[in-house]
């Protein structure tokens, strides 16, 4: 959940840019091309990111004319000058970069150093475009567990050096686009905020105070693959340590800084789930914010992160959103501590507005929020309200959709879609953590494995249809329409089990009655919660359940059948349920949407949403306890004894 502050107020803030704004037309002299290939690039690029000059840190021959240290500390000197205030008040710097100039020791220690500043307590936060707000929040907790009184959170980048056309002689001056790419989007700068435990006026804005309420930093790195990167080959499959010389690790393109620009569009995806998570616990209201600044590192992604927000019905109109992309470029950490600097020099700000900061990180998926809010002086200190945790699960290098993209949803449903999509993310992230993905990420999914899953898959889909069945036979006349398509769904997954049972006797598996074969606690656990849940009147909140196990057989279940197929070697028929489903949830989870735009339009949308959001919510939670509870090797029940009650939570991939 995000960091609350009761007691921490932005004095001032600052910035320092190298050198003279560079004009597109004159960036060959610095970033100079490499190739035939760089114009078109150049060109393509440039009409895309909306900027009209940036500033660098080297001069035209190549040259350094300010280390990342230089800009970090005359960000800070600005920051200063601008508050009236003595470094000498300070007791601890925070740092944020993708780099300094050394690989150690520690960006902050060397900012200090450039400084000449007197001890203090530094930390150095090493990341991509998040880590000037990780500064933030480290400084600002430090002030909040009144460890320090006043505290300095800088970020710098100086990604310039790396784009030199010498950089790239070691390859014949050829690389691929995702190097290319990046070459004409960033460029250098820092930003300063000085952070305090006192109610000072905001600098050069008398009787006006500006007030941190909270930080919320949330990564998917163990959701997502690596996007951008320096360091590693562009296959990813070796780092430039791994290589005998530095000359060795520049000539195979490990020392090149890469985007992958094909996975950016998951990032805003992610990001404005996370913005949705945090409008609906009450952190921050759409409706309040008078300012937006949503750091983008092109123009190009406005109409996408817009498109998103108006799909939850969470926008922030586009008169409140404030940039200086085009004059400033994209200093990755530095952008939103540059950003925020400039807004709070050019903006008239007045009591009780709201500043909403948001930062993607394409690194490995990250995204940052921050609230600020503008107090008078004499105003009483408000308290942030804590709330309860979620935790987070990373996940790995799959990227998997949900099963209803809310950018696509029909008219009135991208609310509805989009709070789905969140629980989807996250227990997707939770399932692929389980044991048994585990051993098949990891290829340790060996048959006996398989043959186990099976065991307790089988009687689990068996009669999975009654549930569905009995959920159509508990709805009331208004709802006979969807009752009629419930009842087609369920006809065509009642003989599902034969067909999974099949497959497990072609694997090898020596179980011969279905009955001897029990479902495990996490399978007993979710077939109780839907069989009481169905029994009930009208219970639209099963289209929830439906969507977590439709979806499930959609999506992860095709990411996960290469693996098993390729690790298993069985014949192609032993595998018949896994490619049914595969396939055939696609058409259910298009029945699904139809199913749901019926309950809407007798139920409400409010009301009917909330059932469902809750029944999926439940259902991940339980489906998640089936998928942990796999690898706990079941004992199957004596034929003597007496066959456990086999009606099972079915109805598509269970």
């Amino acid at each position: 959940m995000p960091v609350p502050f009761q007691r921490v107020y932005l004095e001032s803030a600052g910035y320092f840019m190298p050198g003279e704004p560079i004009p597109n037309e004159r960036m060959d002299a610095y970033i100079a091309p490499l190739n035939r290939m760089s114009e078109r690039i150049k060109r393509r690029i440039l009409a895309e990111n909306g900027i009209l000059t940036r500033h660098y840190a080297i001069d035209a021959e190549g040259v350094t004319q300010h280390t990342n240290a230089q800009l970090a500390a005359g960000a800070i000197r600005d920051c200063l000058r601008r508050g009236g205030a003595d470094l000498s008040r300070v007791s601890l710097l925070a740092s944020g970069s993708s780099g300094g100039d050394t690989l150690m020791p520690g960006f902050a220690n060397m900012i200090q150093g450039e400084l000449a500043a007197q001890p203090m307590e530094t930390h150095s936060v090493h990341g991509i475009c998040a880590a000037g707000v990780s500064a933030i929040q480290t400084a600002a907790q430090g002030i909040e567990l009144g460890a320090h009184r006043t505290a300095m959170a800088v970020a710098s980048e100086m990604p310039s050096r790396l784009f030199k056309r010498s950089r790239f002689a070691a390859r014949g001056y050829e690389t691929d686009f995702d190097s290319h790419f990046l070459r004409w989007m960033l460029s250098d700068g820092a930003g300063a905020l000085l952070l305090s435990d006192g109610s000072p006026a905001l600098a050069g804005v008398p009787g006006l105070r500006l007030k941190l309420k909270w930080v919320h930093q949330r990564a998917f790195s163990g959701d997502y693959p690596v996007c951008m990167q320096l360091g590693l080959t562009e296959d990813r499959a070796r780092g430039h340590l791994d290589f005998g010389s530095w000359a060795e690790a520049e000539a195979a393109g490990a020392l090149s800084l890469r985007q992958d620009i094909r996975l950016l569009p998951h990032l805003f995806d992610i990001g404005i789930h996370e913005y949705a998570g945090l409008v609906r616990d009450g952190w921050v209201d759409p409706k309040r914010i008078d300012h937006f600044l949503c750091h983008y590192s092109s123009e190009k992604f406005i109409p996408v992160v817009e498109d998103l927000m108006a799909k939850a019905d969470l926008s922030i109109p586009r008169e409140r959103w404030w940039s200086n992309l085009a004059w400033r470029g994209n200093t990755g950490a530095a952008s939103i501590l540059v950003m925020l600097a400039e807004f709070l020099h050019t903006k008239t700000l007045k009591p009780g507005e709201q500043i909403f900061c948001y930062v993607p990180e394409s690194g490995r998926f990250m995204a940052a929020y921050m609230l600020l809010e503008v107090e008078a002086v004499d105003a009483a200190a408000v308290a942030v309200a804590t709330r309860a945790a979620a935790p987070a699960v990373p996940d790995d290098d799959f990227v998997i959709a949900p099963p209803h993209d809310p950018a696509a949803a029909p008219e009135g449903l991208g609310a509805l879609l989009t709070e789905l999509a969140a629980i989807w993310h996250d227990y997707r992230s939770r399932v692929w953590r389980t044991p048994l993905i585990r051993q098949i990420r990891e290829r340790r999914f060996a048959l006996p494995d398989y043959l186990n899953w099976m065991e307790q898959w089988v009687p689990q889909v068996r009669e999975g249809s009654l549930w569905m069945r009995e959920g159509a036979a508990s709805l009331s006349e208004p709802y006979q329409m969807l009752a009629s398509l419930i009842d087609v769904h369920a006809g065509e997954e009642q003989n599902d089990f034969n067909i999974l049972f099949d497959d497990y006797k072609k694997a090898g598996g020596t179980v011969q009655q279905i009955g001897e074969l029990r479902r495990n606690p996490g399978g007993e656990a979710l077939n109780a919660y839907l069989h009481g849940l169905a029994a009930t009147r009208d219970p639209i909140g099963l289209l929830g359940a439906i969507y977590i196990i439709e979806g499930t057989g959609q999506r992860i279940v095709p990411a996960l059948l290469p693996l098993i197929k390729a690790g298993l070697k069985l014949p192609p028929d032993a595998f018949r349920f896994l490619e049914y489903h595969g396939h055939n949830d696609e058409n259910h989870l298009s029945r699904w949407l139809v199913a749901v735009e019926m309950v809407m339009a007798v139920e409400g949308q409010a009301r009917a949403a909330r059932q469902i959001i809750d029944t999926a919510r439940h259902t991940a939670a339980l489906y998640l306890m089936q998928f942990q509870h796999i690898t706990e090797r079941m004992r199957h029940e004596p034929p003597g004894r007496p066959k456990a009650n086999t009606a099972a939570a079915g109805g598509g991939f269970q």
